[in-house]
């Protein structure tokens, strides 16, 4: 009767652990489509600007934000605050954090806000190491930026931008210029929408949310222009190259590519010279 037992208690161990490895080799094999919210501090980087390491991210006392989010003037409360913030710390115009934020997020609502706290459809690219979720954009199943709060998706979007030599054109554009932003936004490529500036201004004038900028000057701040020196150099066009691929590798919007090489149109030639640069912050 014992020998039984014991036999029956071994069986069990084996079919526990067989059943462990299955389940573990399902997860391995699912991670697509798994996700696990990773605690991510994001340490402002200095790039733009000094004033960066002068704004760490805000403590949640658990009243940061209220879910869900029913309508976008709720979202405009919720986030005016954290806009304005990364402002003072970025030099990025609040109504265009808080525009790109309504638009790209559907006020707070969208499917992948909701299951990414990613409020500014900011994909993985090449380096990201937090978490991240895949969701159907320009092509099906595209990998984007997954944070453990909204307010990681807000300081990541700011140094998204201030870390590009594609954007660094906006930070030369006076604090109260929401429509050279929104401009100049979609011609670096940040959205492929042809309508993305109307788009962009038609919230932050519908919504008034150029007061937030008009707000953060009122306190004294004073957002500086950085100064920037360019190395230039010449990219030899291969087989493949277009200039929006081009225009990727180099961090250079392609209406930049064009100016700098007086193109009429985007045909390129394989052999051809391309003139690009790369920038160099001044310290």
């Amino acid at each position: 009767m014992i020998q039984r037992i014991g036999l029956i208690v071994l069986l069990a161990i084996f079919l526990t652990g067989c059943g462990a490895k299955k389940r573990t080799s399902n997860s391995h094999r699912d991670r697509r489509h798994q996700t696990t919210t990773v605690s991510r501090t994001l340490e402002p980087r200095k790039v733009q600007k000094d004033d960066s390491d002068k704004y760490p991210l805000p403590d949640d006392n658990g009243s940061f934000v209220k879910f869900p989010i029913a309508t976008t003037q709720e979202y405009i409360e919720t986030f005016a605050e954290i806009a304005k913030f990364e402002m003072k710390a970025y030099g990025i115009p609040a109504s265009i954090t808080l525009a790109q934020g309504i638009l790209e997020s559907g006020g707070g609502r969208g499917a992948l806000t909701m299951r990414t706290n990613n409020h500014f459809g900011i994909k993985c690219h090449t380096g990201w190491t937090g978490d991240y979720d895949y969701h159907d954009d320009d092509e099906k199943g595209e990998c984007f930026r997954k944070y453990n709060h909204p307010m990681y998706s807000f300081r990541d979007h700011s140094e998204f931008l201030s870390s590009r030599s594609r954007y660094a054109s906006l930070f030369q554009l006076d604090a109260d210029d929401y429509k050279g932003w929104a401009q100049g936004l979609s011609d670096a490529g940040y959205a492929t929408d042809k309508r993305y500036p109307q788009k962009l201004i038609s919230f932050i004038e519908q919504y008034g949310l150029h007061r937030f900028d008009k707000e953060v000057a009122n306190e004294g701040y004073v957002v500086k222009k950085v100064a920037k020196d360019y190395d230039y150099k010449v990219h030899v066009v291969a087989k493949g190259d277009t200039l929006y691929s081009i225009s990727r590798k180099y961090f250079v919007s392609v209406n930049e590519l064009m100016k700098m090489n007086k193109m009429d149109n985007s045909n390129l030639a394989i052999g051809q010279e391309v003139i690009v640069k790369s920038e160099t912050i001044k310290k």
